[in-house]
């Protein structure tokens, strides 16, 4: 899978419908009026964008400039640490450090929020993902866990999470992780 097409994914995932109606309008000049009505998601409009060249994986400052004019500085910094690892994606993607993902996603369950309040993460994004995936507990932790990930950038290290994760009294998913 192409970890340029896996970024367009994630920043179309992390989109609601009145930011997906905003960066339509802002792409006015790029797509005729047709073309944009009949578009229902971020990835629709990536399609088109990336077909008619206006990004690319070697070129993502129109993208930027997007991203930038609807205020989501997350998805801004999602694809600045695209650019700095050379497109191979993000620290997640390592098949190590998504086991120990996938051992809390399986286990931390309704205490999530208080997991990632312990690893610091603000008030805000955890609302954000809380409304993006209602309903959706486990989908809830993974893009938590995700934005955490992208958050702290280099510094997102397997011993904050172990020490979190006890901090929460989570003991029996922090010997987990360390297994």
């Amino acid at each position: 899978v192409s970890p340029f097409l896996s970024l367009l994914l994630s920043i179309s995932a992390g989109l609601s419908e009145a930011e997906l109606d905003s960066v339509k309008f802002l792409c006015r000049d790029k797509i005729t009026k047709r073309r944009r009505e009949s578009v229902r998601s971020g990835r629709e409009l990536f399609e088109i964008l990336v077909e008619q060249q206006h990004i690319a994986s070697d070129n993502l400052d129109f993208l930027k400039k997007l991203l930038e004019n609807i205020r989501r500085g997350d998805l801004v910094s999602q694809l600045e640490q695209f650019e700095e690892e050379g497109g191979l994606g993000a620290p997640g993607d390592q098949p190590d450090e998504q086991e120990k993902n996938d051992v809390i996603c399986e286990n931390v369950g309704r205490d999530w929020k208080k997991l990632l309040r312990e690893l610091g993460m603000p008030e805000v994004k955890l609302d954000r993902i809380e409304a993006d995936y209602q309903f959706k507990l486990y989908e809830q932790l993974v893009q938590g866990l995700r934005e955490w990930q992208r958050w702290k950038g280099k510094d997102a290290k397997v011993a904050d999470l172990i020490k979190a994760l006890r901090g929460c009294h989570l003991n029996l998913v922090a010997d987990l992780v360390e297994e």
